[in-house]
């Protein structure tokens, strides 16, 4: 079963029209992502929490996603303070964390959650087909839509797949453990899982041609921008332009 727990909603943003939401949480991405200085970074973030609060989403699953992107950051601050040069601030052992290191792991903290809270609230809050529609219509190229399409599609399907091998796998009696009777078990299951994959595959491509498929997905949904789109717009574009000059041009 495809997962989109954010895909349905009656908010501000899911009235807005995919192709603003999608490049409006471009543009916020790359500004935040290549700003350096605390005060554009602040309102990033400040932007990100209000972007989620107007969208209303369930704090428990956005929670969750939370906690697992800083999981990975964390594996930033235990390393970067003490690998980053600059003045000492404290010993930990044999390793010093430095000022400038601390400095860079929490800026690359609040990019990272300002990034990822902004998509959630503009982009996550959009179905997968939606969302291949309007990459389409931004002249994404065909290849790499369907790319993403048959992706988010198939992927629950070989995991549901895989699970089927490895319980088959478990009823006859294999238990893990580190022996190279198991990593050959794993190395069979990842072997079955592609050839069956590659099956899948051609009676999906089979079926598609029998129904006329030629190489374009179809929307029901019509894509119009009206007035309402165009603020929303433009108002994250100024936002994106004030992180650009608190950024760059304040001090010119």
């Amino acid at each position: 079963m495809l997962l989109e727990p954010f895909a349905n909603g009656s908010s501000l943003p899911y009235r807005l029209d995919p192709r603003c939401r999608i490049v409006s949480a471009l543009l916020f991405s790359l500004v935040t992502a290549i700003a350096s200085r605390w005060q554009p970074l602040a309102v990033a973030l400040a932007t990100a929490l209000l972007l989620l609060a107007v969208a209303r989403l369930p704090a428990r699953q956005v929670g969750r996603r939370l906690v697992l992107a800083n999981a990975f950051i964390l594996c930033v601050w235990l390393l970067l303070p003490f690998t980053h040069a600059g003045t000492p601030l404290v010993a930990v052992g044999p390793l010093t964390a430095t000022v400038e290191g601390v400095r860079l792991a929490a800026r690359i903290t609040v990019k990272a959650n300002a990034i990822l809270l902004a998509f959630i609230a503009l982009v996550a809050t959009m179905p997968v087909a939606t969302l291949g529609h309007a990459l389409r219509r931004l002249a994404v190229p065909d290849k790499l839509v369907h790319l993403l399409l048959f992706t988010s599609r198939y992927i629950h399907v070989m995991e549901q797949e895989y699970q089927r091998l490895h319980n088959a796998a478990v009823i006859r009696g294999f238990r893990p453990r580190t022996d190279w009777h198991t990593y050959k078990t794993y190395a069979y299951l990842v072997g079955m899982l592609l050839v069956r994959s590659l099956a899948r595959a051609e009676r999906v491509h089979d079926a598609m041609l029998c129904r006329g498929f030629q190489g374009r997905f179809f929307s029901l949904r019509p894509f119009a921008v009206n007035r309402r789109d165009i603020v929303a717009v433009t108002m994250m574009v100024l936002v994106v332009g004030g992180m650009v000059w608190l950024e760059w041009l304040r001090t010119i």
